[in-house]
């Protein structure tokens, strides 16, 4: 027999992976790990067994439940399930499927839609942070369709902005968990920064490299791979998130000035894989490294004047557009507001099946969706 589990197939932002209801999983996170792993078809490298896109940006998953904040519509959870170990890590965020949040949450009556548009307060229990996303309802549905293109996807969608507040330290318990706006890693310097994602940035031509390198030389070149995960795991205590083994944080960055019209070049990884684009919120931690003097990213990068800022981040298919505002003196500038530009479509609803012998359906998660 098989276990039988509603879920939605949605594209959030550059990434994919299913939506489920909080309340539809297993209330034991052991066994909850083991129904994801199960639906993505991981430990493998193409998934075969599961609706994984044997690719970390597809291999993504989204809980939704009521939300256990008073100032916020509902809760997120985000579980990166690993393509090749049987690891699920809820330690970070997701700010790509964070788009499709609000839409799954309007359709599945978690909260009213508005006519035209919605704000949907959600709690990222990741971190417990929050965001404010706004979607498109016309005539209190949600809309799909519309002439937004980000980079990384084709064709054009309706566009969803989406702030995010407070997000400084989310998980090391500061912007700069060292204190030091650089540290020394393998004789590398790296900035380790956390404003909503742990971050490694580290400028390529430290490492020999250009920074403009395609993500199939960067997935092929295993002496850089190995030395950025060496610099990762050291990295981890810094940062004080222990033994980062078996995580996907912190997000590792290669730095490069831009070359098409951009504020920074970057190239990342997560943690192993190189990315085809750039994660949402450790674009917003790259565009306040940029926005610093003294990290890593001084000297490379190509501000607007002004207050508020548009910072372009090219990746290499495309760019990503970061809008933050700052205030205080430039010589030591604090991030007052990030905002975002995604898009998400919802691609499949109906149930995923799980062999019986995993989960047996019983003893489904309280209404909340807790790590």
């Amino acid at each position: 027999m098989q276990t039988s589990i509603p879920c939605v197939l949605m594209r959030g932002g550059t990434s994919k992976g299913p939506f489920f209801l909080a309340s539809d999983l297993p209330s034991d996170p052991a066994v909850r790990d083991r129904v994801l792993l199960a639906a993505m078809g991981s430990p493998d490298d193409r998934q075969i067994d599961g609706v994984g896109g044997a690719d970390p940006l597809t291999s993504k998953v989204a809980i939704i439940g009521p939300p256990t904040r008073g100032d916020c519509d509902v809760d997120y959870l985000f579980a990166q399930v690993v393509v090749t170990e049987a690891v699920v890590d809820v330690s970070p965020n997701c700010g790509n499927m964070l788009a499709g949040v609000g839409g799954f949450a309007i359709e599945h009556g978690l909260i009213q839609a508005e006519e035209g548009e919605t704000v949907v307060r959600i709690h990222m229990v990741n971190s417990g942070d929050r965001a404010i996303a706004r979607i498109l309802t016309p005539g209190k549905e949600v809309e799909y369709e519309g002439d937004v293109r980000i980079d990384g996807v084709p064709g054009t969608s309706a566009p969803i902005m989406i702030d995010v507040e407070d997000t400084a330290g989310s998980f090391c318990g500061a912007l700069f968990p060292t204190d030091h706006l650089v540290d020394f890693i393998d004789g590398i310097q790296c900035t380790l920064m956390d404003n909503g994602m742990p971050v490694v940035a580290m400028r390529a031509v430290d490492l020999n490299r250009t920074g403009y390198e395609t993500r199939d030389e960067l997935n092929a070149d295993t002496e850089l791979k190995n030395r950025i995960e060496s610099i990762r795991l050291q990295a981890g205590f810094l940062m004080n998130l222990g033994d980062v083994t078996d995580m996907v944080t912190p997000k590792m960055f290669l730095l490069a000035e831009p070359k098409a019209g951009g504020a920074i070049c970057t190239r990342s990884f997560i943690p192993k894989v190189a990315h085809a684009s750039v994660g949402v919120l450790a674009a917003v931690t790259i565009a306040t490294a940029c926005a610093i003097p003294g990290t890593t990213a001084d000297g490379l990068a190509k501000l607007p004047d002004g207050n508020r800022k548009m910072v372009l981040l090219e990746h290499p298919t495309g760019d990503f557009a970061v809008e933050i505002e700052l205030s205080g003196a430039p010589t030591a500038p604090t991030i007052e507001r990030a905002a975002l530009l995604r898009t998400a479509r919802k691609l499949f609803e109906g149930n995923i099946l799980i062999p019986g012998r995993v989960w047996d359906g019983k003893n489904v998660a309280p209404e909340a969706a807790t790590r």
